[in-house]
């Protein structure tokens, strides 16, 4: 629940700012796209965003959460895969919550067995859309 209390706090600072900075009263809308490879609990993140918000005086009448599917990249054969391609205990996914970097100590690429892999994408958290009032 820290994690997730700690991107609230991110996000709000960052609504917040472009509020200030356009002159406006609140959001219609945001939609905020979750990276898979995080393990995000969605809940608990709207929860926390909403009481920071409300604290803040940020009004956003719609929050919206979309999932960012994790794609990975093989540097050495070029092969692509999922996170849902790679069968991950709730250990493993407990670690990757907190320092996602760590899915290179559990996994490789699943044609050559290497090691050496980029995250295309599906790692992180931004705001997609911020639609003012």
């Amino acid at each position: 629940m820290v994690h997730e209390w700690a991107l609230a706090e991110a996000i709000a600072d960052y609504l917040q700012g472009l509020m200030r900075r356009e002159g406006r009263e609140g959001f219609r809308r945001a939609v905020i796209r979750l990276g898979t490879l995080q393990s995000i609990d969605r809940e608990v993140l709207r929860f926390s965003l909403t009481e920071v918000l409300k604290y803040r005086g940020v009004a956003v009448e719609e929050l919206v959460f979309r999932d960012e599917e994790a794609v990975f990249r093989c540097r050495r054969c070029g092969a692509t895969w999922t996170l849902k391609d790679l069968d991950i205990g709730d250990d493993v996914r407990e670690a990757m919550h907190f320092i996602p970097e760590v899915i290179h100590s559990y996994f490789k690429c699943p044609k050559c067995g290497s090691r050496d892999f980029e995250v295309v994408r599906g790692r992180g958290v931004y705001i997609e859309e911020a639609v003012f009032k």
